[in-house]
């Protein structure tokens, strides 16, 4: 079997799913071949996360699973990449000594080299964080398909006291506008129907005096038929402009992804956000008169240090006020390197359930209810694929990121745009029928 046969799983966001595309590409230009299966690899990469001390444990659960694959084949080389392997490169390899590589994102250019170095016995160890790389001219490799993530900045400056992005993924620096377009050009070309502009925070994009707006007007001209989606935002620094961007174009998808974490001031200045609640509820009544149907989905971290009770309901009150179509909700957990690390967890693991679980049920019902409403509307839904239950039914997406079920017919095809309207709903999906023209 040939050596440079690699496996690739990937963990976390989507930037990591748009890093491993990167790898993919730089290890295809150096005669490397992608196994699809593990047992056929003799290199296994896995890429991680680190945002959550849960994503952690799956990664250390996984790599005592692959001794086996050490075992059966010792000269298997395993490497760790991304945000965990940058954070815990020490323990990764000389107490988790499976591990023969950790490259972190800043590093992965030089992966072929630890990659030969992993097969000659040595440890390989690329971790430095650097403030201009940003692969701006490596083309990932990606299978054929209707959706692709660009990552179109790396980092983060803004070091969010719970956050560890800018200690894993270093500083803010934007790619070209110019080598955007051209990917998403290429990708038209290939017949992709979606793309997703990617960032820790994509507001603060900048290139030669173009932000993020000029960069997504630039995106959704490329091709009237290809929808353009972007995130994360931050609130600090969504502007006007570019909500009358989003407005300006119809392949611009009317949804933001805008994380408000608390409902607290009190909590949100100890998180270091730079917005207060006031700031916030007024960007989402603006976006609401200038996007018609804009929807809106957040991230909430529950039980923050010191957060009390009454913290935690002014969380479930912006939840309210806001009604966001849906939320990735968390309860915190301590990273190392952050200034929260430094604070006292001290909200009891049993408070933090509760919590947690309060504001899943509000969610859920304001999800449930919102989805209802849209019962007797038409959408315009782009057909991704076969409903995960039945191979009777499609499956696709509003421009508001609401997944949609439909009876299948031989004539609609993945990739087309079909009108559907609505005539049921649960919290997390929509159902319809096809509208015939």
């Amino acid at each position: 079997m040939s050596k440079n046969n690699i496996y690739i799983e990937t963990y976390g966001c989507q930037m990591n799913f748009a890093d491993t595309e990167l790898v993919m590409g730089i290890l295809k230009n150096q005669g490397y071949q992608l196994a699809k299966e593990i047992n056929d690899a003799n290199v296994i990469l896995l890429n991680t996360c680190s945002i959550r001390d849960n994503a952690e444990q799956k990664i250390y659960a996984r790599l005592e699973h692959l001794r086996g694959n050490k075992r059966r084949k010792p000269g298997t080389v395993i490497g760790i990449l991304g945000c965990m392997a940058e954070r815990l490169r020490k323990n990764l390899i000389e107490e988790k000594k499976v591990v023969d590589l950790v490259v972190g994102p800043d590093e992965y250019r030089r992966l072929p080299e630890f990659i030969d170095s992993a097969f000659n016995g040595e440890k390989g160890i690329g971790v430095k964080l650097s403030r201009t790389e940003t692969y701006d001219d490596i083309i990932p490799y990606r299978e054929d398909g209707l959706n692709a993530w660009i990552s179109v900045m790396r980092g983060c400056d803004k070091f969010c006291t719970f956050c560890v992005v800018p200690f894993t993924r270093g500083r803010e620096r934007s790619r070209s506008l110019d080598s955007i377009i051209e990917e998403i050009r290429q990708l038209s070309g290939r017949g992709f129907r979606e793309v997703t502009l990617l960032g820790q925070n994509v507001n603060s994009y900048i290139d030669s005096g173009k932000d993020f707006a000029d960069l997504l007007a630039a995106s959704a001209e490329v091709d009237p038929r290809i929808r353009i989606r972007f995130t994360t935002s931050h609130p600090q620094d969504l502007s006007e402009k570019l909500l009358h961007t989003i407005a300006g174009y119809k392949n611009i998808c009317n949804y933001i992804h805008l994380p408000v974490q608390s409902g607290s001031n009190r909590i949100l200045e100890l998180m270091n956000r730079t917005y207060s609640i006031e700031h916030y509820l007024n960007l989402i009544d603006l976006a609401r008169k200038i996007i018609p149907g804009v929807s809106f989905s957040t991230d909430i971290i529950s039980s923050f240090p010191t957060e009390t009770e009454e913290d935690h309901k002014m969380t479930i009150e912006v939840m309210k006020q806001v009604r966001y179509d849906g939320a990735y909700m968390f309860k915190y957990s301590p990273r190392e390197k952050t200034k929260a690390y430094e604070m006292t967890d001290d909200v009891a693991e049993e408070i933090k359930a509760r919590r947690l679980s309060d504001i899943i049920d509000v969610q859920h019902q304001i999800s449930y209810e919102i989805n209802n409403s849209q019962i007797g509307t038409e959408e315009i839904i782009l057909v991704e694929g076969n409903s995960k239950k039945s191979d009777d039914f499609l499956a696709g997406r509003t421009d508001t990121n609401k997944i949609v079920v439909f009876p299948g017919d031989e004539k609609i095809n993945i990739g087309d745009y079909v009108k559907v309207i609505i005539n049921r709903a649960t919290s997390g999906t929509l159902f319809g029928e096809v509208i015939p023209g």
